[in-house]
């Protein structure tokens, strides 16, 4: 491990980490296409909502432990527990013949995507030198951002050409191929491990948050507000400006993203967190506001690109600014309690977008309007309140 500021990022344990996490990333991605239409044949079709619902709260309520466990017992064993939780997982959906089972089964699913970016994060920060940490964050976001986009279209494939059924058992090898790379090559880097006993599993009040990282988790919360709503409202925008293709507004932001990632970490390495997350609250907050103007195809593409930029420069900047702020002994709390904000504002954002909105066009730009205001409340935040206090201020760690 080399913590030193001249020490290499693109190390063999670091590529492997990079496949790993794609591995990880397509293989419950490429199920989502699929599972309302398999909800739908199991008598669920009133029950597709909680499809994205239970697996989120899963992840959400499993932070504290996944981020105890990670700064207790290590990160590799709380990565290979989230990447198993998906190979049984995908090989027990074509098991299940009831509608309960099935949502037990995804409430369960959850926990991987609770436990494995929590220890991913925090290997990842062991790994790298302080000061390319946010490169590193963007390089290990690029491989995840990979799998996200291209599970879902091999998923689709798979099921057209061979089934359901081989999907789900494409999809567990996919996670097994993942667990293979952690326990066959990957070496442990918490210097000092616990072994693992269920008083472990017991989150005292100060076990839940990380205090020290308040201000990222603030800016995570209110800037995935409106990826929530985006989730929920831009299927039913897209139909209304005529848009066939319902996915072409995801693809473009993804590949925005993907774009200005790398970019992102270096200049967040160079020049700060706080005046690059400045810069990204500013974008994803006026491309909130191109949505709601919106009334054309083309237009909402457009802002798509833009958002794409914004979040591209936003997510592995707030990652390592959590990671500055937090203690290294609390590392795995610290990042725990980013996601716990991240997986809230999506809930929320969710929520409100849809109650707004509320099955009416008419309150479609009203509702990217109010996300724009939300979004814009973290910059005035980050221009008022944080200043340019920056990760450069505090001694590397």
């Amino acid at each position: 491990m080399d913590q030193s500021l001249n020490g290499k990022i693109y190390t063999f344990q670091f590529v492997l980490l990079c496949l790993s996490n794609a591995f990880f990333s397509a293989s419950f991605n490429m199920m989502i296409p699929e599972l309302p239409a398999y909800l739908t044949s199991l008598g669920g079709a009133d029950y597709k909502g909680y499809i994205i619902g239970l697996f989120t709260l899963m992840a959400g309520l499993s932070r504290p432990f996944s981020g105890k466990l990670t700064d207790t017992i290590g990160r590799i064993p709380v990565m290979v527990f989230g990447s198993l939780v998906c190979v049984v997982c995908s090989l027990l959906y074509p098991l299940v013949s009831s509608v309960a089972a099935f949502l037990w089964l995804r409430f369960f699913h959850g926990f991987s995507t609770g436990f494995k970016p929590t220890a991913t994060s925090a290997y990842v920060a062991d790994l790298v030198p302080f000061n390319r940490r946010a490169e590193a964050m963007g390089m290990i976001g690029l491989f995840s951002t990979v799998g996200l986009s291209l599970g879902p279209a091999i998923g689709g494939y798979i099921a057209s050409l061979w089934g359901i059924m081989v999907m789900f058992q494409v999809s567990a090898a996919f996670a097994l191929l993942s667990v293979l790379i952690l326990v066959g090559a990957m070496k442990e880097t918490l210097p000092t491990k616990q072994r693992f006993t269920p008083s472990l599993l017991r989150i005292s009040r100060h076990e839940l948050v990380e205090p020290a990282v308040w201000p990222a988790a603030l800016v995570t919360f209110l800037t995935y507000v409106c990826y929530g709503a985006l989730l929920t409202v831009i299927p039913d925008f897209s139909e209304y400006l005529g848009m066939k293709n319902k996915g072409l507004f995801f693809t473009f932001f993804t590949a925005s993203s993907i774009a200005i990632r790398l970019f992102a970490g270096k200049a967040s390495d160079k020049y700060g967190r706080v005046p690059l997350l400045k810069i990204s609250t500013a974008i994803m907050a006026v491309s909130m506001l191109m949505i709601a103007l919106s009334t054309t195809s083309f237009a909402l593409l457009v802002a798509s690109l833009i958002y794409g930029v914004g979040l591209g420069i936003n997510s592995p900047v707030v990652t390592a600014w959590t990671i500055d702020l937090g203690k290294p002994e609390h590392r795995g709390r610290a990042l725990a309690t980013m996601y716990i904000a991240l997986e809230a504002g999506i809930g929320l954002g969710a929520y409100f977008s849809a109650l707004i909105y509320h099955n009416d066009a008419r309150f479609l730009s009203v509702t990217f309007y109010v996300m724009a205001f939300v979004t814009l409340l973290a910059t005035i935040y980050l221009l008022f309140v944080q200043g340019d206090r920056s990760w450069k201020t505090k001694k590397v760690n």
